[in-house]
């Protein structure tokens, strides 16, 4: 499985940004999706969780603010973000798990959010 992130960039305290993730294989043959971001200096967290159900997780440092969704038909995943903070700083990589449970890693895309 390949995934390619992409909608990094710099923007405005305030503002939004939405991250995309193509994965390579059908997304009807994933179990789950996840958005993780790794700020300098720290280790890498998660932000968002899809299940296959269609169940969300998020961690209050990004709950109401972050929404994570699929396109069934493109194979993409999103993570819409916004009211962006300069903590929200870092780079943001998605992860998938198939059915095997085998886990699947993007190369991550840079998000910079200025004061």
């Amino acid at each position: 499985v390949q995934l390619q992130a992409s909608g990094g960039g710099l923007v405005q305290a305030g503002g939004s940004l939405r991250l995309s993730c193509a994965v390579s294989r059908s997304i009807l043959q994933i179990n789950m999706y996840e958005w993780y971001r790794q700020a300098p200096g720290s280790q890498r967290e998660l932000v968002a969780r899809l299940t296959s159900g269609g169940s969300t997780n998020y961690p209050d440092s990004v709950k109401d603010r972050f929404t994570i969704s699929r396109d069934n038909a493109e194979n993409i995943v999103y993570l819409q973000m916004n009211s962006l903070k300069p903590e929200d700083t870092g780079v943001y990589y998605c992860k998938v798990v198939d059915k095997r449970r085998l886990a699947y890693w993007g190369k991550g895309t840079q998000v910079t959010v200025s004061s």
